[in-house]
């Protein structure tokens, strides 16, 4: 994946670095509000992962090739980053970070831990964490007629017996774009669904870290206090491998802490911009 450069957009035109990833089915644009939140202090770049947004497809989906590709793009900033991830993206970027902490001044690790989980889902029923079947989600997706779609209502109504959750259907639907005029405009998904889907399972686990491997930056780990992506026993294993981690519960939200919880959130992040970064 040497060749693949991510599409990203960057906000802010001074002050330190902070680059951050989306989850799976999500494209940068989804930390807009965030990005802007902190523009006045710091240069905020939003990559799109590769398969999802406007990056290139590839023919599979793996973390330690997904943080090459993050990594030849910080390099090619010239400056340590802070890195901020969210679900697969927070996987992404401890994967990163454990294989280049050079590259890393920060990390913020979003609802999500460096452990496996169930293939059937997350560790709850509840379809507002994103824990419905990703499986489900995708073949939901794949056997939409896109051809006979008129209106993003059409879409929403396609999807909703597969993803019964309205927040999810319109994080989802966000990937769902039309292209071209007239007669010529045609709906497509801006996810590669095939690769995803085939894949699903390798995103599930987290790579084997290198022998010994730890990042020692500083590194905020944000969970939703409704969320079951973060137990308890989470924590030693977060600890072995980020030693200077400090965990936030953040009250009346779940997995998508960003978008339940936003002014919190942000305020979250810039107290530990502040003392990580200044």
């Amino acid at each position: 994946m040497d060749d693949v450069e991510l599409h990203g957009r960057t906000l802010g035109e001074s002050g330190p670095r902070v680059v951050f990833l989306h989850g799976l089915f999500g494209q940068g644009k989804n930390w807009t509000s965030a990005a802007k939140g902190l523009a006045d202090r710091y240069r905020v770049t939003l990559l799109d992962l590769p398969n999802h947004g406007s990056s290139p497809w590839t023919d599979r989906v793996d973390y330690v090739d997904m943080a090459e590709v993050v990594a030849a793009e910080l390099t090619g900033l010239g400056e340590p980053v802070t890195l901020v991830g969210h679900s697969m993206g927070g996987k992404v970027a401890m994967t990163l970070a454990l294989r280049r902490p050079e590259l890393l001044r920060a990390l913020v690790v979003v609802d999500i831990a460096p452990v496996e989980y169930p293939v059937e889902g997350g560790r709850t029923d509840d379809a507002d964490e994103e824990a419905s079947p990703f499986g489900a989600f995708i073949a939901a997706m794949k056997a939409m007629d896109l051809d006979a779609l008129e209106t993003r209502q059409d879409a929403d109504d396609a999807l909703k017996p597969a993803v019964p959750s309205r927040m999810v259907r319109s994080f989802l639907l966000q990937s769902l774009v039309r292209e071209g005029s007239g007669s010529d405009a045609r709906w497509r998904w801006r996810l590669n669904l095939d690769v995803l889907g085939r894949d699903l399972e390798e995103l599930r686990g987290f790579p084997e870290p290198p022998p010994g491997a730890t990042f020692d930056g500083p590194v905020l780990w944000i969970a939703g206090a409704n969320s079951h992506y973060v137990l308890p026993e989470d924590r030693s294993r977060m600890d072995e491998l980020f030693p200077a981690t400090r965990l936030v519960r953040v009250k009346d939200a779940g997995h998508w802490v960003h978008s339940e919880q936003p002014e919190v959130f942000l305020r979250t992040v810039r107290w530990f911009l502040s003392q990580a970064v200044a």
